[in-house]
């Protein structure tokens, strides 16, 4: 860990006390994370001393392209060769409307980790400003606005969490990866000031063509705030204030923050005379049937391990459609193009051995969890999707299903009171009795990963070492039943 006064001789500056505390919890305030830097000589000063690869730096956007990770270039041919003069500050910001990022955020996040390893400098701006506003790209409705407590919460919460995972990709050459909160600057200009030099510089009749405005005044129905129409001029601030500050020349985003971008990099250009700003935007991630992605049947997959386990976690990647994995694999990974072919490969002359959906949990698992909680999901993943479930020892079964979701019943119910029917439905493993017929008849439902004929009453020897019972349905949902001697017998109604 660093010293304050070692980071005041390096040019730092602690703007941001709350979420600073938070990181260096998490030991990520060090070399590799600043959360806030002064942006005068110091950073460009010591820019100019090093040796850049050229050919590196004008590969980021080669990798980019192959990656499928660009959707539209304000101007590609200058991008290219102002990457090819040296490296680049780039920035994503993510606003704050909840405690934890979800999996919807993983590939902004895997931008700036690839800008990193391409010796460019990232920065992920926590939009402590605009989180109190709200974003209108992509919304059907207005936004609930948040309440100062919780949004610093959720503040504090999301600048740990992208420490962690820019820390391991920061350029020692080009410097830290900054973590930097838009409140700075955005909860001190005056509104009079705002209008006068920003405002004006924005026609009203521009900004209601922009998509994100448009889809929302054409629905049926809707409307939208003063206030959520005024997110576009205040993205375009911070636009400004990061090239000040650190000599930002480049935003990125998803496709559907194009809007907000184009007009950052006009407002640059406007208000600092000979400034070079791009911006770039990444196609939204989609799944192949077109339902959202980042979601499962019940709820959205965080990145907070208290909200969405490391086994779910891995769990949701596993899943990923055949005609979904190669693109996640470009996309998320940092495998190369020559990896992700092998396995396109292998997927499409073997799709049964889900090697590219396994390498995509793993790899993000990792990515997120780490190795050893990618390690222990990998584990009770194969253990609790093969016959050789019961052939595990009790504490390396107690291992693999520690993550696994379950359901604590009394043992005498799986003493002749429930039947397989009747805990496929108090599980969750089917939507109802009728559905646990059907799928019992198609060969669906394993009972301690094996397949079971039909429906019969559970009893005590299905008890794993006297204590788990496991339930799957196809080769992907499944359920532990905990048996003990505590709990209260489940009725008959309660099972049904």
């Amino acid at each position: 860990m660093t010293s304050r006064r070692a980071d005041d001789e390096r040019g730092l500056v602690d703007t941001h006390p709350a979420a600073r505390a938070t990181c260096e919890q998490n030991a990520c305030a060090s070399h590799d994370i600043i959360l806030a830097q002064d942006a005068g000589e110091n950073f460009r000063s010591r820019a100019s001393r090093h040796a850049w690869d050229n050919r590196a730096m004008s590969s980021i956007v080669n990798e980019l392209a192959w990656r499928g990770l660009i959707h539209q270039v304000t101007d590609r041919a200058a991008l290219s060769e102002r990457l090819e003069a040296g490296p680049i500050v780039a920035y994503i910001g993510f606003d704050p409307t909840a405690g934890s990022l979800h999996v919807g955020h993983l590939q902004q996040l895997c931008l700036l980790r690839l800008i990193a390893r391409h010796g460019s400098r990232p920065i992920a701006l926590i939009g402590g400003g605009t989180g109190m506003i709200g974003d209108p790209s992509g919304k059907s409705e207005e936004r609930n606005l948040l309440q100062p407590r919780e949004l610093e919460a959720n503040r504090a919460a999301i600048s740990a969490q992208v420490a962690a995972l820019l820390s391991n990709e920061a350029s020692e050459a080009a410097g830290a990866a900054v973590i930097a909160d838009n409140f700075d600057w955005l909860g001190e200009v005056g509104l009079i000031d705002f209008l006068r030099d920003v405002g004006k510089l924005f026609s009203v009749n521009e900004m209601v063509r922009k998509d994100s405005v448009r889809s929302r005044l054409d629905r049926q129905g809707e409307s939208l705030s003063f206030t959520e129409f005024s997110y576009m001029l205040l993205q375009a601030w911070d636009f400004v204030q990061l090239y000040d500050r650190y000599g930002c020349e480049l935003q990125l985003g998803g496709s559907d923050q194009w809007g907000n971008i184009s007009e950052g990099v006009t407002l640059i250009r406007r208000l600092r005379a000979g400034a070079k700003a791009f911006g770039l935007t990444s196609p939204l991630v989609t799944k192949a049937d077109g339902t959202k992605f980042g979601k499962t049947e019940s709820a959205t997959v965080w990145l907070d391990p208290e909200r969405t386990s490391p086994y779910e976690f891995y769990q949701f990647w596993m899943r990923t459609p055949d005609s979904d994995a190669v693109s996640y694999l470009r996309r998320f990974t940092s495998l190369g193009e020559e990896e992700i072919v092998e396995l396109a490969t292998r997927l499409a002359s073997h799709p049964e051995e889900r090697r590219a959906q396994r390498e995509l949990a793993s790899s993000l698992t990792s990515l997120v969890h780490g190795g050893e909680e990618a390690t222990r999901a990998a584990v009770a993943a194969k253990a609790l999707f093969t016959t050789s479930l019961a052939d595990l020892d009790g504490e390396a079964l107690e291992a693999a299903l520690a993550d696994a979701p379950r359901t604590v019943v009394a043992r005498a119910d799986v003493e002749g009171a429930l039947s397989v029917i009747d805990a496929s439905v108090l599980t969750g493993i089917v939507s109802s009795r009728g559905d646990a017929r059907r799928q019992l008849s198609q060969g669906a439902i394993y009972l301690n990963g094996a397949r079971v004929a039909g429906d019969r009453p559970l009893h005590a020897g299905d008890a794993l070492h006297g204590r788990w019972v496991v339930l799957r349905r196809g080769r992907s949902t499944q359920h532990v039943i905990e048996v003990r001697d505590e709990v209260a017998p489940i009725d008959d109604e309660e099972a049904r």
